[in-house]
């Protein structure tokens, strides 16, 4: 079953490709992973997950174009990418008792 994770971010390919220790997985037709990426098609954008790994689509853990998560690789996700996981406030079960459905919020 595919899994989506809590957060995504789409890049161009090239952004991640300035990272000096990048390289490439290819896919076969069916998504099995198939070696270099000599032979696979051009993407324009891919998907950093939240767990750092890179994607080719929006599924976490699926399709899996770069996951050598080191340190540096976060580094380079922080700084250069300017790659951040948003924090989300949970609103309490009264708070939202208090504003009512969301259909009625205008």
């Amino acid at each position: 079953m595919r899994k989506m994770g809590k957060y995504c971010k789409a890049y161009p390919i090239e952004r991640f490709r300035e990272y000096g220790g990048w390289s490439e997985k290819a896919f076969t037709d069916n998504g099995k992973e198939a070696g270099d990426s000599s032979n696979s098609p051009e993407r324009s954008f891919l998907y950093l997950q939240e767990n750092y790994v890179v994607t080719s689509n929006i599924f976490l853990d699926e399709d899996i174009v770069f996951d050598d998560v080191t340190p540096e690789w976060i580094d380079h996700c922080t700084n250069a990418l300017k790659f951040e996981v948003p924090v989300y406030e949970s609103v309490s079960p009264q708070a939202q008792s208090a504003i009512g459905p969301a259909e009625d919020i205008q």
